[in-house]
C-alpha cells in the first residue's frame, strides 16, 4: 500500500480565458475547474487509477479542507488527514493565451502537536511505501520529513524542492526533481542533456536509491546504482502542465508495486504523465492502457554506472 502525505495541500483552481491577460480589465469566463491538489494528494488519485491500493494523509482544516476531503471521497481515495483549524490554502492556475500563470498561498500554521500526530497517522496506517510531496506550510520543518522517513519500516518517494532535496538527511527510495530543483540541488547549471544526467547522478550519490528527473518537453531521466536511463516525452497536445511531475512518479511508484523493472517504470511514468497533461487542472484522467503500455515509449540506457 502507498500513503502520501500532502503538508500543505490546497484547493487548485484553474480556470481559461482564450484571450491574453490585461491590467485594468475585467477578464470573464465559464471554463473554471476545482480539484483537490497538492503532490501528495494528486500522487494519491493517480496511483489509485493505476490499480494500487493508496491512502492520503497530511493536514487539513476549514471549508476548502472539507472539499478536499469531500473529493478524495468522490475519487474512492481513502483520507486520514490530520484535523487543523486554520483554513487549507487555495491556489489558482490562470491558462490564457499568453501564457500560463500561478497563483499559490503559503498555507495555514502547523504546531509541534500536529506534526506529531501526522507522525502517528503514518505509523497507524503502517504503508509499504510513504510518498512525502509539496511544500511546508509555515511551522513545519525539514527534520519532520526525516522523521517520517525514518518512523517505520517503509520505504519513503520524497517529490520537494532543490533546495529542500540537498539538506534531507534520512534515506530515501526515490526523489523526482525537475530541472530547476536539479540545479537548486546541485548548484549545477541545467542546459545540456548531459548537464542534466550530472547532476541527477551527483544527487543519486548523496543517499537515494533512485533519482526520476522530470525534465519537460525532453522526458525524464532515471538514474539508479548501476545505470543512467532515459525516455523521450509522449507526443500529446498539452492542454494544462499542472501535475505533470507527480504523474511520472506516480507512474513510476505504481510500476515498482506491480513489480516492473526500472525501465518499464520509467515507461509507465511518461505514459501516465501525458495522460494527465491532456486535461486541465488535476483531476483524473482516463488512464485505461497504461499499464499495459498501449503507446510505446522507447526508453535508452544513456551510460552504465
Amino acid at each position: 500500500m502507498i500513503l502520501t502525505v500532502t503538508p500543505n495541500p490546497a484547493v487548485d483552481h484553474t480556470i481559461h480565458f482564450d484571450e491574453p491577460l490585461e491590467t485594468g480589465v475585467v477578464h470573464r469566463t465559464d471554463d473554471a475547474v476545482f480539484t483537490a491538489g497538492g503532490k501528495g494528494i494528486n500522487v494519491a488519485k493517480y496511483v489509485s487509477a493505476l490499480d494500487v491500493d493508496a491512502a492520503a494523509t497530511g493536514f487539513l482544516g476549514g471549508h476548502f479542507g472539507k472539499f478536499v476531503r469531500d473529493r478524495l471521497d468522490a475519487d474512492g481515495v481513502s483520507a486520514d488527514f490530520v484535523a487543523i483549524d486554520d483554513d487549507t490554502r487555495l491556489n489558482t492556475t490562470v491558462l490564457a493565451e499568453d501564457g500560463e500563470y500561478k497563483l499559490n498561498h503559503n498555507g495555514p500554521q502547523i504546531r509541534a502537536a500536529h506534526v506529531d500526530e501526522l507522525v502517528e497517522t503514518v505509523q497507524a496506517n503502517d504503508p509499504d511505501t510513504l510518498l512525502v510531496g509539496g511544500s511546508l506550510p509555515p511551522g513545519m520543518s525539514l527534520s519532520a520529513v526525516d522523521r517520517l522517513a525514518r518512523a517505520g519500516n517503509w520505504r519513503t518517494a520524497v517529490d520537494m524542492g532543490g533546495e529542500s532535496l540537498s539538506d534531507l538527511e534520512a534515506d530515501y527510495f526515490v526523489c523526482k526533481p525537475n530541472r530547476s530543483e536539479l540545479a537548486a540541488a546541485t548548484g549545477r547549471t541545467i542546459e545540456t542533456d548531459e548537464d542534466a544526467v550530472a547532476a541527477a547522478e551527483e544527487l543519486q550519490n548523496r543517499g537515494f536509491e533512485y533519482v526520476l528527473a522530470s525534465l519537460g518537453a525532453d522526458g525524464a531521466l532515471l538514474v539508479t546504482d548501476d545505470e543512467v536511463l532515459s525516455a523521450p516525452a509522449a507526443d500529446v497536445e498539452v492542454v494544462d502542465t499542472v501535475g505533470a511531475g507527480d504523474a511520472i512518479l506516480s507512474g513510476f511508484i505504481a510500476a515498482r508495486e506491480h513489480g516492473l523493472d526500472d525501465a518499464d517504470a520509467l515507461r509507465m511514468g511518461i505514459l501516465t504523465a501525458a495522460r494527465v497533461v491532456s486535461v486541465a487542472g488535476t483531476r483524473v484522467p482516463d488512464l485505461d492502457g497504461v499499464l499495459t503500455n498501449e503507446t510505446r515509449i522507447e526508453v535508452t540506457t544513456v551510460r552504465r554506472r
